[in-house]
């Protein structure tokens, strides 16, 4: 068999002792693929991360197999067994709750287990809502970071926060509804109200929504509403005339500077030239 129908066979029927990670809609059913639905319908078993979730597109597409629960909480004690069971010849997909397996969920986790086994793993693409919300934004998509969730930690939280204010680059992250208030103050704090910014909600969905232009505008928008759905956020990489340096992290890091040993001058010149600030801007923190 050459190369050229060993990729045709390899995208219609499912293999023995392939792992198969399965892109599933991000809120409308009707966006998973025929290919999609083809796998996870012939597959030995299908690794879901709610049962419950991935029902629903088994019922809406009459589709009858094998789940079983597979997400962060038990990802450590079912890993072993399928990595068993792809070894024992079985074809097994895996799927999130919606869009690609990997992406803030422990997909990423069974991925390197199993490659580090010597096992195939072939990707069914589908929807992804960062990069749905990227390319829906209007904001540059040629070159750009994804974070995710921020850290819960706070220290940790700051660092992303200030990597993100000064990131040339378009940055996409996701948030619960509950802390979307509390994000968009603390970019408001780090990269100025006037940075542009979108907030997509519920995408895919009937109640989907785009919120920017800016994070004064966003933070406006949501004020004394009741915030619901799933959150993506993209944040347009930094321009000269955005700058904002944060001074209050600046003096921190001035001061901790200071305390490992360095002279106030010589703390002082690296953060000016670390930050695009004058030497005397800085010194003047103290």
């Amino acid at each position: 068999m050459n190369n050229n129908s060993l990729l045709s066979h390899r995208t219609q029927e499912p293999e023995k002792g392939i792992l198969y990670i399965v892109g599933t809609p991000i809120g409308n059913l009707n966006d998973i693929s025929q290919r999609a639905l083809n796998i996870l319908k012939k597959v030995s078993l299908v690794a879901c991360e709610d049962t419950r979730q991935t029902k629903k597109i088994m019922n809406k597409f009459n589709i009858s197999n094998k789940l079983i629960s597979f997400n962060k909480h038990n990802s450590s004690i079912k890993i072993p067994k399928i990595v068993k069971d792809l070894k024992e010849g079985k074809s097994i997909a895996i799927v999130s709750d919606a869009g690609m397996p990997g992406i803030c969920d422990p997909g990423e986790d069974i991925t390197r287990s199993v490659k580090s086994e010597d096992i195939d793993i072939i990707c069914v693409p589908g929807a992804c809502a960062a990069i749905t919300a990227l390319v829906s934004s209007g904001l540059p998509s040629s070159s750009f970071v994804f974070e995710g969730f921020l850290p819960r930690k706070q220290s940790d939280r700051e660092i992303v926060l200030l990597e993100i204010s000064k990131n040339k680059k378009t940055t996409i992250l996701y948030e619960s509804p509950k802390r979307l208030i509390k994000l968009l103050k603390e970019l408001l704090e780090f990269c100025g109200g006037d940075r542009e910014i979108m907030v997509a909600r519920e995408l895919t969905k009937k109640f989907e929504e785009h919120i920017g232009n800016n994070i004064n505008n966003v933070i406006e928008f949501f004020k004394d509403k009741e915030i619901i759905g799933e959150i993506t956020v993209v944040i347009r990489g930094i321009r000269k005339r955005d700058f904002n340096p944060n001074k209050s992290i600046i003096k921190k890091d001035l001061n901790d500077l200071i305390d490992a040993g360095l002279s106030l001058s010589a703390a002082s010149k690296y953060l000016a030239k670390k930050n695009g600030l004058k030497k005397s801007e800085v010194y003047n923190l103290i």
